[in-house]
């Protein structure tokens, strides 16, 4: 068993690392009066395979993907923060006695670890963060405590570092997302206090849904459902190789029937897999209802499919833009960075942690 870095507090220049299944997002910022700049930026595509299902299965292709996204941002900074999924990772409140310091919590977790984590201690990443005084009993702490099977830990790492970069911290999805709600809390009408939000963030091949209550995650679960199920019939239908059908999704030129034929029953898809994802969470919780729903993810950025969400589950919708009140450096290519800025949520959290 090793604490690992997984909630590490140290307060460094960072690079967030997000490392998806189809690419690796990559983003540096920097302070600017109460706010944040763009310093760098860069997304590298990953070959077909190199990480399934959020496992990476293929290091050296992903640390070369790493080195070629670092050359490209022209960042100079060698620290990196980077996530594993939230699937990978057990958590748990437990809780301990106020009067213990930080160093007897650790020696007390290292003891009783075993009772709270499902695999032998050998092969996990633990680690814990306290999060204050316990709500029903002031002379108690909880504690949250957060453990990965090893191997998700180390493939990161490894990736990171034959890309060129030290891995400072390792995170979870869940937790960069909560970091990196503050940026797009302005543009949820009426607010988030005492709001409840749910992120539906649909990648390549993975739909993520978190839900926030007043700004803290309350739930997530994944899916198997993504942007992959597009370029892949764009390739049956028309013909056309992965690279071919993926270039074109993004780049449009495609005959006349695409839209009715093919990407409005993707928009559909969508749609019933945004319902369906609410229907576990009101089914596990005691909610009924969300206030508002943020699309983010690649698939986001499909023209209207916020209107069509909107219109289908009767709440109100929006597109992530983290960047919305952020200045940008020189070199950023403000359109690149626009068009992308759903699927940076996760990059941006990690980012933030420069400023822990």
């Amino acid at each position: 068993m090793r604490l690992a870095s997984l909630f590490s507090k140290k307060s460094l220049p960072l690079i967030g690392l997000d490392i998806s299944s189809t690419s690796v997002k990559l983003l540096e910022l920097s302070r600017q009066g109460e706010g944040y700049r763009v310093e760098a930026y860069a997304a590298e595509p990953l070959p077909p395979n190199s990480v399934v299902e959020k496992n990476i299965t293929d290091v050296e292709a992903v640390g070369e993907a790493v080195r070629r996204a670092v050359k490209r941002s022209g960042s100079r900074t060698k620290n990196a923060a980077v996530a594993v999924a939230g699937s990978s990772v057990i958590t748990k409140i437990i809780t301990m006695p106020a009067t213990l310091s930080e160093e007897e919590i650790e020696s007390q977790i290292e003891l009783e670890a075993d009772q709270y984590i499902p695999y032998s201690l050998e092969e996990v990443n633990l680690d814990f963060e306290i999060l204050g005084a316990s709500e029903n009993n002031p002379d108690t702490l909880d504690v949250l405590l957060a453990a990965s099977r090893s191997e998700n830990v180390d493939s990161r790492v490894a990736a990171v570092e034959l890309g060129g970069l030290n891995a400072k911290i390792v995170d979870i999805e869940a937790y960069t997302l909560e970091n990196a709600f503050p940026l797009i809390a302005s543009q949820i009408p009426g607010g988030t206090d005492d709001k409840t939000i749910a992120i539906v963030d649909i990648g390549a091949t993975m739909t993520t849904l978190s839900v926030l209550h007043d700004e803290k995650i309350i739930y997530t679960r994944d899916q198997v459902f993504g942007g992959k199920q597009l370029t892949e019939e764009i390739q049956r239908r028309y013909g056309l190789s992965y690279e071919e059908a993926g270039m074109a999704k993004r780049q449009g030129g495609l005959p006349d029937n695409y839209v009715p034929e093919v990407l409005d029953p993707f928009k559909d898809a969508m749609a019933q897999q945004v319902s369906r994802s609410l229907q576990f969470f009101f089914s596990s919780s005691q909610h009924n209802a969300v206030s508002h729903i943020v699309l983010a993810g690649g698939s986001a950025s499909i023209p209207g499919v916020d209107e069509l969400i909107e219109e289908r589950i009767s709440t109100s919708t929006s597109i992530a833009n983290p960047f919305t009140n952020m200045a940008l450096a020189s070199r950023i290519k403000a359109q690149a960075l626009s068009n992308d800025a759903p699927s940076l949520m996760i990059t941006c959290g990690l980012a933030l942690r420069s400023f822990d």
